[in-house]
């Protein structure tokens, strides 16, 4: 690759002497062709002190010191000298600014790399032309340069100015450290904002203050794309505390994110408006939504699984024939609910909106669209928006829809005023951009070795129009297509007026559910070890097509599933106690390969305790930051499992019924099971971590039910009342 619009350096003295060196990294002249540009700077100040800006939303994934951790071990630099700074939002020269799809490692971390090599590079060429001798000859270590022929050295901020003046390197020429060498990567530490947290220091959208705001609340209608028809907002206004009331006119599409219709209340203090909220005497305009329900959808789906399926996914061999012909079949239905992301921080935006511009503070993952958004909610161009990226109180994908900052910017506008606009719990439950519930008809056919031969799914999942909802869909590579001779996916469509979007592993986190629980069911019904069963079907290593661009290996996920066993003692799980077991059940997605062990005890009265998880991930040749990847997989393990147990949303006439942590729970500390975690080291490019461990979990725990109960859990959450003796 030569230098060149694909891949250059900037090189510009500071101010006092400091050196900034900006990467423009493959990819970034080229939008045209839909590629995401990235973009790093690295500032280094005479007193040595390195500043690296982080171009990404913080949303607890680590990512603030991952990713600096990339660049800072390239460069040469003690850990202990580098700052870390929020870049500002400017995709023109960061490209691609967003948290999500677990694509942070695998987009950024040879390019952050080869920009700090470049950077220690050129210190390298400053401090031997300044000693009069051949680069060769010198070398680096923890932020400075040192020539060991002569015992001279000097330290990377004396050099910042001499360096910043040398012509640009070619990033694919660099050269990069030998990973055996790693004095950073691979080293756990902690995150850079770890004691600003644990101190209460303001860092999270919530904390925001600006000058001259008033607390905003915001009434939608129960029922999604419902509409005002009227409101008491002028009895509003006169009550104490209240400084505005008024409609806000929504101009909400087809995407469901741009702004809905409501009535908006302002107040000097957040309490007061959301008290007051209660006197609102709205008319609403409920339309066509109001008559879609979780019943309704479940009793459709069961009709559509009566006739063929509206389409075809993929269909290999003839399944119809072979399951006929089957020495066992086995026919299941599965479904999963509708699920809310359940932040623990509310949605929430700071707008000032004035001489027609607006400045926001949003905890956004996705800040460009978000930027969009409020531009064409206001009738201003894009670059009249300036968005500040606050930390993010938890994300999960719900985040990546930013109709608070277009809520908070209108709001604004109208009110004249700045507003801080704060979502409570029933608000950010019950308008929601849901896990898309579905239902699964299958059916399975072994021959009289217990092997697998045939398979069929009917999908039965949701559209909006033409469309299939966001996050509704399932892939035609979906394990096991290509390793069953006869397979049949089929799927239906049910017309949904909820708003649907990715949550963390979308689709992932209910696919796996369904097939790893059904591989399960297929594995008894033979006779065979559910290990053993998997890896028949996994078979000879090969890749197959996959997407993300890289295909499914199965070898590589044979390799965790072998390794989870053995540290789970699987061999052994038949000495346990009755009523306690292990189940299994593996799972690729994002890049990811995992495969996971719960160990659980059902009382008598059904009551389920979660004794262990073992977790084994392969997501390539380096973990990064240890400590953040081990964090990262827990919480995955955790969050699927309180889904598993607790949570659900339930449409009733086109709203949502359940408005806070007593109806749908996040595990309690009291269930947290030990996770243990490993990671096989494998010579693949590394991956990101925050979604993959979380899909095999779900179905590992109800594996682990049935093997300890005799009872197939099939819908979630999970039914105790099923488990009781």
């Amino acid at each position: 690759m030569s230098a060149s619009r694909r891949t250059f350096l900037k090189v510009s003295a500071a101010a006092g002497g400091a050196f900034m060196l900006r990467a423009t990294l493959p990819g970034a002249a080229r939008a045209e062709a839909s590629a995401e540009p990235l973009t790093a700077f690295v500032r280094i100040a005479p007193d040595g002190v390195v500043t690296i800006l982080s171009k990404n939303p913080e949303v607890g994934q680590g990512i603030r010191t991952m990713l600096p951790m990339v660049i800072a071990e390239e460069l040469d630099v003690a850990w202990s000298q580098v700052r870390i700074e929020q870049a500002p939002l400017d995709e023109a020269k960061f490209g691609r600014q967003y948290a999500g799809g677990s694509q942070a490692t695998p987009m950024n971390y040879d390019p952050l790399r080869r920009v700090g090599a470049a950077g220690r590079q050129m210190l390298v060429t400053a401090a031997a032309a300044t000693w009069m001798v051949p680069a060769a000859e010198c070398r680096t270590e923890s932020g400075v340069v040192y020539h060991d022929k002569t015992g001279r050295k000097l330290g990377y901020g004396a050099l910042a100015s001499k360096a910043s003046k040398l012509p640009v390197p070619n990033l694919s020429g660099v050269t990069l450290k030998d990973p055996k060498t790693f004095k950073i990567i691979g080293q756990p530490i902690h995150g850079v904002e770890n004691p600003k947290i644990v101190t209460g220091q303001k860092l999270f959208g919530i904390d925001t203050v600006v000058p001259g705001m008033l607390h905003a609340v915001f009434q939608k209608c129960p029922v999604f794309g419902g509409k005002v028809v009227s409101a008491n907002v002028d009895a509003i206004k006169k009550l104490p505390g209240i400084h505005d009331a008024f409609i806000v006119r929504g101009q909400r599409g087809p995407d469901q994110q741009s702004l809905a219709d409501g009535v908006a209340i302002l107040a000097k203090s957040w309490w007061i408006a959301n008290r007051v909220r209660e006197k609102l005497d709205i008319v609403w305009d409920e339309g066509p939504t109001a008559a879609q329900s979780t019943k309704g959808f479940a009793e459709q789906a069961v009709a559509l699984s009566q006739a063929a399926p509206a389409s075809w996914l993929r269909r290999d061999g003839d399944a119809p024939g072979a399951l006929k012909d089957a020495a066992h079949v086995v026919e299941a239905a599965y479904s999963y609910p509708f699920l809310s992301h359940i932040d623990l921080e509310p949605q929430n935006c700071t707008a000032h909106f004035q001489n027609g511009k607006v400045e926001l503070w949003a905890p956004t993952q996705n800040p460009g669209p978000g930027q969009k958004l409020v531009a064409a909610t206001l009738g201003i161009p894009e670059s009249d928006v300036t968005v500040n990226m606050t930390r993010i109180g938890g994300g999960f994908g719900r985040r990546l829809r930013n109709d608070f900052m277009a809520e908070a910017a209108a709001i604004s506008k109208q009110a004249g005023v700045p507003v801080k606009l704060l979502w409570n719990r029933a608000d950010d439950m019950r308008h929601d951009f849901y896990r898309p519930a579905g239902f699964h008809f299958l059916k399975g056919g072994l021959d009289d070795k217990g092997s697998l031969v045939a398979l069929s799914d009917h999908f039965v999942t949701f559209g909006q129009g033409s469309k299939l909802a966001d996050a509704a869909l399932m892939e035609v590579t979906e394990f096991p297509a290509a390793l069953v001779p006869n397979l049949a996916f089929g799927q239906s469509v049910m017309e949904l007026g909820v708003p649907t979007g990715p949550l963390r592993a979308p689709r992932s986190n209910a696919l796996a559910f369904v097939f790893q629980s059904f591989i399960d069911e297929l594995a008894h019904q033979g006779g065979r070890d559910p290990v053993e069963f998997r890896l028949a079907i996994l078979g000879e290593p090969k890749v197959l097509p996959g997407g993300n661009g890289r295909g499914f290996d199965t070898g590589r996920m044979s390799g965790v599933l072998r390794k989870v066993a053995e540290v789970s003692d699987w061999a052994n799980r038949g000495s346990l106690p009755a009523r306690t077991a292990k189940g299994v059940a593996f799972y690729f997605s994002h890049l990811g390969y995992f495969a996971e062990v719960v160990q659980t005890t059902v009382s008598a009265k059904g009551e389920i305790k979660l004794d262990h998880v073992w977790v084994v991930g392969d997501v390539g040749s380096q973990i990064i930051n240890p400590s953040g990847a081990e964090n990262q997989v827990q919480g995955a393990a955790l969050d699927g499992l309180g889904a598993a147990l607790g949570q659900g949303i339930t449409i009733e006439r086109g709203r949502v019924i359940e408005a806070n942590f007593d109806t749908v729970r996040p595990l309690r500390t009291d269930q947290v099971p030990p996770v243990e975690v490993h990671f096989l080291t494998t010579d693949h490019p590394p991956t990101g971590l925050g979604e993959p461990a979380l899909p095999p979990v779900i179905p590992a725990l109800c594996n682990a039910i049935f093997a300890a109960t005799g009872k197939r859990i099939r819908g979630l959450p999970i039914d105790t009342d099923l488990l009781k003796v």
